[in-house]
């Protein structure tokens, strides 16, 4: 069982808020929440901020955790991740669905939204059901559903006999399936019925995402005009950025209302391609996913991936048949690490991208997201070199700092 952290104040680290870097900061949790962020208030470093009344500096009866030479950053909020741990949220029962959602928090995701692969109708609706169980209890923070409304063009490691155009019927099905817990659907919008699902989405209060998509540069402006908000994992299953046909990637990159979905393992994208996305659209639109399959946190090997098999070497996914790509093996304390270590981003820009942008998209960020007087205590400790060196969530250890 996890320990609660009653009352802790970690101390000494640089802190990342969303106004900036407090070197020699302080956390202090009580109770699952935060209670005050701050500096040291005798170096004048920073501002203090608390509920309460808390001081920030912590009462007689808290421990204090000295985290000199460390990072202390929020939680990560991952929009789009199919499983780990060996587990599927595809077709796992509870107890494997719990082992991903587990090994995701331990690299640092503290909420996670369940990505389904395309299906049956029947199935998709089925497992909305029982996901929205876990979403009720806490467990999730929400339902993605990646097909089948997808292009059978960019179909990449999805089913091509279980695809369908998004009928707005059918897309509605799933949403009712799912008891108000859907918060994403990605779609190939310039299929038939694909303007009209995402209005439909709009109206619900559901991320309408344009993904997996050979939509022109003109169809995708139309579909942001009627209300898409993401682009799912950007670069990859969409047509490439044309000088003469820009396709989709500028429309998606050009426009403030959009976030892009971006897979930062190396395999799915090239640094400057990377570059070119925060460039674009700034770090304001820029979310990190980890797209990650049953292997994430696990290992090499054969898997399934709804009904395709897929193989896993040296930590790339693969399709057993045809060799495409079957989403990743990444976790977000990888993302974040290579984010600024190989990328070379400032650390509060990774922040944005990979807890504060997610947060606000998924309607949370009053909860998580951010390191603020109030919220949940869910935080990441990082050591100088970026690693994971403890996890909370809502107060609870669940990787116990181990410190020298």
């Amino acid at each position: 069982m996890a320990a609660r952290a009653e009352s802790t104040v970690l101390a000494g680290a640089r802190v990342v808020l969303p106004t900036g870097v407090v070197e020699n900061g302080r956390v202090r949790v009580e109770a699952g929440r935060i209670a005050s962020v701050g500096g040291e208030a005798d170096q004048g470093v920073g501002g203090v901020a608390s509920v309460g009344g808390e001081a920030g500096r912590g009462a007689p009866d808290a421990s204090v955790l000295d985290l000199t030479g460390h990072w202390v950053v929020p939680g990560f909020v991952d929009m789009h991740n199919h499983g780990g741990g060996g587990a599927s949220f595809t077709s796992g029962g509870v107890d494997e669905v719990l082992k991903g959602v587990r090994t995701h928090q331990e690299h640092g995701t503290t909420t996670l939204v369940a990505s389904t692969v395309t299906g049956e109708m029947d199935f998709l609706a089925q497992r909305a059901g029982f996901l929205s169980e876990l979403v009720e209890q806490g467990d999730l923070a929400g339902i993605h559903f990646e097909g089948p409304f997808i292009s059978p063009c960019r179909k990449g490691a999805h089913s091509e006999a279980l695809l369908r155009d998004p009928d707005p019927a059918e897309v509605r099905k799933l949403l009712d399936a799912a008891r108000g817990t859907a918060r994403m659907v990605t779609l190939a919008t310039e299929l038939p019925g694909g303007i009209d699902s995402v209005r439909l989405l709009v109206e619900h209060g559901v991320i309408a995402a344009i993904g997996h998509t050979d939509a022109t540069y003109e169809q995708t402006v139309d579909a942001i005009d009627a209300g898409a908000t993401v682009a799912t994992h950007l670069f990859n299953a969409m047509p490439p950025l044309g000088h003469r046909a820009p396709g989709p990637i500028a429309a998606l990159l050009e426009d403030e209302r959009v976030t892009v979905e971006l897979i930062n393992d190396g395999t799915h994208l090239h640094p400057a391609a990377l570059e070119l996305a925060f460039h674009r659209a700034g770090a304001g639109r820029v979310a990190f996913i980890t797209d990650a399959m049953d292997a994430a946190g696990f290992g090499d090997g054969v898997y399934q991936l709804g009904p395709l098999e897929v193989e896993v070497k040296d930590g790339v996914a693969r399709l057993a048949v045809g060799g495409s790509i079957a989403g990743s093996t990444l976790t977000l304390d990888t993302a974040f690490k290579r984010a600024a270590t190989i990328d070379r981003l400032p650390v509060t820009d990774i922040v944005r991208a990979i807890s504060a942008n997610p947060a606000k998209l998924l309607g949370v960020y009053d909860r998580v997201g951010s390191l603020e007087p109030g919220k949940d205590a869910d935080l990441v400790i990082l050591d100088a070199d970026f690693a994971i060196a403890g996890v909370l969530r809502r107060g609870e250890w669940v990787v116990r700092p181990q410190l020298g």
